[in-house]
């Protein structure tokens, strides 16, 4: 990065040391926390959505959806994690390669399946082998949120499940006393009171979803636990920057990262458990209700 540091075997002390952190490697690392925290941003709303659109197909009077939806919780919350991330980028990368064969290569003959290999026309793939390098990592991201998504939308279905009839009866009995529809009841009344129900078991997601990030490594994303293991290895004089094996320190980096991303979630997610809780007739709620006498 600065001119001083062309030539690493002039260096010595905290010039090399300065250089040696500096250096594009590094800086990828670096790069790599933004990759976790946008992981997370993209992944926890996404999962939300996921989770709240199963909650309302296991409660459906329609047999079938509902059927749906409750063999979705049960399917990913029996299946190991580790599966369904690599089995969901996999299945949902062949998927849309097989679609745009279909559509862009109509003439092709050839069986897509050839023995345990999976092969489309050139113009089919995802992406294209002409894409710059930042589409093959978007593409790759994608993928990964994707998967996050599905996993953790089916943990929270039940939890959003389990919450909405947590919501006593005789408020939705006084709204349909009122005059309100069904649906009104369950917009207006149901899921605003719900999350405080919900709460405490979405908190427990949020943090399984920050320590499962460092499985994003097994899908082909360069994240901090790969830079982490790349960076940490011992290197030799063939290396630019030799040093002994420097593992532990890189992983003690990301302990501490991880450590003071769990205590700024229980900050936030403790205010948000307070201002859910106002006028609720929870334990919470009450407390606060005493409080303010």
């Amino acid at each position: 990065m600065f001119a001083s540091c062309a030539d690493p075997s002039t260096l010595e002390g905290l010039n090399w040391l300065a250089c040696y952190l500096t250096s594009g490697k590094h800086m990828a690392f670096y790069q790599s926390f933004l990759v976790v925290l946008a992981l997370l941003a993209i992944t926890a709303p996404a999962a939300l959505l996921f989770g709240f659109g199963g909650a309302m197909a296991a409660r459906s009077r329609i047999w079938p959806l509902r059927m749906v939806g409750r063999a979705y919780t049960a399917m990913v919350r029996g299946i190991p994690d580790i599966v369904f991330f690599l089995f969901v980028p996999v299945a949902m990368d062949q998927g849309f390669e097989w679609l745009r064969h279909k559509v862009k290569c109509p003439d092709w003959t050839d069986p897509v399946r050839q023995g345990s290999d999976f092969v489309v026309c050139p113009a089919a793939k995802l992406p294209l082998s002409t894409s710059p390098q930042w589409a093959h990592e978007t593409y790759g991201f994608a993928l990964a949120v994707l998967a996050f998504a599905v996993v953790f939308g089916a943990f929270a279905a039940n939890v959003l499940y389990g919450a909405m009839r947590a919501v006593p009866r005789a408020q939705i009995e006084t709204a349909e006393a009122y005059g309100m529809t069904p649906r009104q009841s369950f917009w207006r009344v149901l899921v605003p009171q719900m999350w405080i129900y919900a709460l405490p078991g979405l908190s427990n997601l949020w943090m399984i979803l920050i320590k499962a990030t460092p499985l994003l490594f097994l899908l082909g994303v360069q994240d901090i636990v790969y830079w982490a293991r790349e960076l940490g290895g011992s290197k030799t004089s063939i290396f630019a920057y030799p040093h002994p094996d420097w593992r532990l320190y890189y992983f003690l980096g990301l302990l501490i990262f991880y450590l003071m991303l769990t205590r700024v979630s229980e900050a936030v997610l403790s205010r948000l458990t307070a201002r859910l809780s106002h006028g609720q007739a929870t334990l919470a709620g009450e407390a606060q209700r005493k409080a303010a006498q």
